[in-house]
């Protein structure tokens, strides 16, 4: 049984003697003093600037009732005590009305004082995020960020993240202090330079708007896994190297859209790869002398965009053919119970009526797989159909209709 007096004696000795461990190294004995709060200053350059006003309150009480139980850490400088750790302590005396406040005197070099505030900082849970990402910054200057994760006890994906808020402009930070914008939205809007969130937070106007930022943010943001050209080619475009090591892949960033979720922040480089691509696969199909196919109907042929495609498809000496003037056939995927089970997953089927489905689906799919094995003796002939936006494609096998006169001169 702990008795009071034993209490008090571990106490008096908690406060008479106080061991710290600096880069690994035990320090010396260091002293706990007394020090006048009139005689103590806080450090200007401390990286924390704010402090809650209700937290500061309640802890005042506390001490008043209780006295500081933990000292504060300081350093000399010019006569007076400057605050290394404990300011929200040494504010909260000043509000409890105390004099004096227990202090360890300790000695610093360089940078280290900076350091030491940031990480006291950082392994406290009531950081506000904008400070926090800034001090991580700082830390990066010095130290990995799996590093910093193991100093922060943080995870390597909360690291990188921070890291990636700290590149946010002034005018969303302000934003993610009042509580209006989420930290996961300002990590998304601080993927792009600092020059393209001017424009969004001008475009956007003075009052915040979730919806129309993350709108913006879609609409200069890629897909990787939809890209229309192979992520891990270092060749398509040299001077960019491969998507999959790039650092605008925000898998590389920590996984800010989704654990492995690749998604290309830098539009410009994406679509120079999209075009370059597309000029691949005509060159690749002029050379293999394949059908190319865009997915555009007849009706849709006097759209802006659908003009430059067919007039780009002409002026590479390719014959212009679109969905009204061919079939195809594509290879056919074979149905599985999974699949059945998600396609009818709003009806209310027994697991019989599923794999009756299932059955007629894999009779179909029998059916299309013979068609799709016996197209070239039924006239077809290699071909590609891509998408006239995205340039997505795929490989099919392509007949062309055959029109009568009348239907020609139309």
């Amino acid at each position: 049984m702990t008795t009071k007096a034993s209490t008090t004696k571990k106490r008096s000795r908690a406060k008479a003697t106080a061991r710290k461990e600096v880069n690994g190294k035990k320090s010396s004995v260091l002293q706990i003093q007394n020090l006048q709060l009139g005689n103590i200053k806080a450090d200007p350059e401390q990286p924390r600037k704010t402090f809650n006003e209700d937290a500061l309150q309640q802890l005042s009480e506390s001490i008043e009732e209780h006295g500081v139980l933990q000292p504060i850490t300081v350093r000399q400088l010019n006569g007076h005590y400057i605050i290394v750790m404990g300011e929200r302590r040494y504010r909260a005396s000043k509000l409890a009305g105390k004099k004096t406040i227990p202090c360890i005197v300790r000695t610093y070099e360089n940078n280290d004082v900076l350091e030491v505030q940031i990480i006291e900082n950082l392994q406290r849970q009531d950081v506000e995020p904008t400070e926090e990402a800034e001090a991580i910054a700082y830390l990066s200057e010095k130290y990995t960020p799996t590093e910093i994760a193991k100093r922060l006890g943080r995870t390597d994906n909360f690291v990188r993240q921070r890291l990636k808020l700290a590149g946010l402009i002034d005018g969303f930070k302000h934003f993610v202090r009042n509580g209006e914008m989420t930290i996961s939205l300002g990590v998304g809007v601080a993927l792009f330079a600092p020059e393209e969130q001017q424009m969004m937070l001008e475009t956007m106007g003075e009052d915040f708007n979730t919806h129309q930022i993350n709108r913006m943010i879609k609409d200069q943001t890629y897909d990787l896994e939809k890209a229309s050209f192979d992520v891990k080619d270092k060749k398509l475009v040299p001077k960019a190297g491969s998507c999959f090591e790039c650092p605008f892949n925000a898998a590389n960033q920590g996984n800010l859209f989704g654990e492995g979720k690749m998604v290309c922040t830098k539009s410009a480089c994406f679509e120079t790869k999209k075009s370059k691509s597309f000029l691949n696969l005509i060159e690749k199909s002029k050379k293999e002398n394949i059908l190319l196919i865009p997915e555009i109907r007849q009706y849709w042929a006097d759209d802006e965009n659908n003009q430059l495609i067919i007039s780009q498809l002409g002026k590479s000496g390719l014959k212009v053919y679109l969905l009204d003037d061919v079939e195809i056939i594509e290879e056919p995927t074979k149905p599985t119970i999974e699949a059945i089970k998600i396609e009818y997953q709003h009806y209310d089927y027994s697991e019989d009526e599923l794999k009756a489905e299932l059955e007629e689906a894999i009779q179909n799919y029998e059916d299309e797989l013979k068609n799709y094995n016996s197209a070239t003796d039924n006239g077809f002939v290699n071909g590609t159909v891509f998408h006239p936006d995205t340039y997505q494609h795929k490989t099919v096998f392509v007949k062309i209709i055959e029109k009568s006169k009348d239907e020609s001169t139309e």
